[in-house]
């Protein structure tokens, strides 16, 4: 069983930041990919930024420029820079994974981290 906890969240004022950060604790083989999500319209959840299992990274148009993903070599920490915030940032932020356990893939989602940007 892996376990995502998400910090940073919290209030920032309109072109402040936030760092995000997702401690990955538990067993897993490999990481295929490492991503933040955040929620959207009604249950949906939109990817903000990913890594795949090669390094190469993916935004989300709305966040392009703005936000940045790392993280570490040994994938137990997740991290989202997020530059230049706005009011339409404000939502509820997920880590998420995809691991080989040894016994199959699984993707795991952490509990989320709220970021409010007031208007």
């Amino acid at each position: 069983q892996v376990q995502l906890v998400e910090s940073g969240g919290g209030l920032v004022q309109p072109g402040g930041s936030l760092r995000l950060s997702c401690a990955v604790s538990g067993r897993f083989v490999r990481a295929y990919r490492m991503a933040w999500y955040r929620q959207g319209s009604g249950e949906q959840r939109d990817v903000v930024a990913l890594i795949n299992d090669v390094g190469s990274k993916t935004y989300g148009d709305s966040v392009k420029g703005r936000f940045t993903i790392t993280a570490d070599s040994d994938s137990r920490g997740i991290y989202l820079q997020m530059n230049s915030l706005n009011p339409e940032d404000t939502t509820v932020y997920y880590c998420n994974m995809i691991v080989s356990t040894g016994q199959g893939t699984y993707e795991y989602w952490g509990q989320g981290a709220r970021v409010t940007v007031p208007s």
